[in-house]
């Protein structure tokens, strides 16, 4: 692990020379709100920002993508997007949220269209400046970030702090203007990190997430279910923003020749009617009050296991911000399963 000390000016030159030399994706305002976008300069670069519209997985797992183009009844050549690509200003809870969709994508059959974008692509993550109105990163461990990441951005007031953790990374950082940090830069950074780990928490659990499980065992025919759904207009607008939320669904399409087509991947959620319509014309969630809770469950019971025993949440709460009937924040269901069953 190398740590250099970086000026804001030197930093600025260092990615005007970065978009000049290859693609850059960075967050950018958009009116009054912010998004990862192609960087044509420095100066659009916003690393105050507070949450972006859109997680960074769209980067790796696309709205929608071809994964084949085939001739019916022919060959079929796989389409594989190998373009390599810098990753700039994720924040912590978004990165990891990225490391838990690696795990998943690598895990049985081997996601290699996933895979390949992740590969090459270069992540410059950066710590929380400004909380997001619904933030709740602190309550599920994600308010810092230690692995994952090529290189970590921290601001310390009249400077930034680049620690390269991968060989990516320090080849990275080698094009940068820097000077070894110092031990009060230093000490800033911990301190950003003292804060953040504290403050990144509008919303609070009232249990530590890794009791969510025990939780959920007790709830399955809680009342909330029921009472939450009655206003929720299965929009899966909660599905669509969630950086953890990685189901799809697969579809073959022919096109006029009728001699060609493609394999297509889209995304899909699970508060959405029909996501559980299989043959013939069954589905086993139809019920409104069932997609919400699967929801639920799917983030803290169905998905740890998968994944070490991690909280499918990073607690980003665009969720929460999303959602029209204000029914989507997870820690206010948790919190209401908690104090009513009395096993906080």
């Amino acid at each position: 692990m190398t740590v250099r000390k970086i000026t804001k000016n030197d930093f600025a030159n260092f990615v005007e020379a970065l978009i000049r030399t290859e693609k850059v994706i960075g967050v950018q305002a958009k009116w009054d709100r912010f998004d990862f976008a192609p960087l044509e300069s420095a100066e659009a670069l916003r690393l105050d920002y507070d949450v972006t519209l859109q997680p960074p997985k769209k980067y790796f797992l696309p709205p929608a993508e071809v994964l084949l183009t085939f001739e019916v009844g022919g060959p079929y050549q796989s389409q594989l997007d190998g373009q390599e690509f810098l990753l700039l200003g994720v924040h912590p809870y978004d990165m990891v949220a990225i490391n838990q969709m690696d795990e998943l994508f690598r895990q049985d059959n081997y996601d290699t269209h996933y895979m390949t974008r992740r590969n090459h692509a270069t992540i410059v993550a950066c710590d929380v400046l400004r909380p997001s109105d619904h933030v709740f990163a602190s309550s599920m461990g994600a308010a810092v970030v230690r692995k994952g990441y090529d290189v970590l951005l921290t601001d310390v007031g009249d400077s930034f702090l680049a620690e390269a953790a991968t060989p990516k990374g320090e080849k990275l950082l080698a094009r940068a203007k820097a000077v070894p940090a110092d031990p009060q830069a230093l000490k800033r950074r911990e301190d950003v990190w003292a804060r953040n780990k504290k403050s990144l928490n509008r919303h609070e659990l009232k249990c530590d997430p890794a009791y969510l499980p025990k939780v959920l065992a007790k709830s399955y025919k809680h009342p909330v279910w029921e009472e939450k759904a009655k206003t929720c207009f299965s929009c899966g607008s909660c599905n669509q923003v969630c950086p953890t939320c990685y189901c799809f669904n697969v579809q073959d399409d022919v096109n006029w020749d009728l001699k060609t087509g493609q394999r297509v991947r889209e995304w899909d959620g699970c508060l959405l009617d029909g996501f559980t319509k299989v043959a013939p014309a069954h589905e086993f969630r139809k019920a409104r009050a069932d997609r919400f809770r699967h929801r639920l469950y799917r983030k803290a019971a169905y998905v740890p296991p998968k994944i070490g025993g991690q909280i499918a949440c990073v607690g980003c709460g665009r969720c929460v911000g999303a959602c029209l009937p204000d029914i989507a924040n997870p820690v206010s269901i948790y919190n209401q399963l908690i104090d009513d069953l009395g096993i906080g």
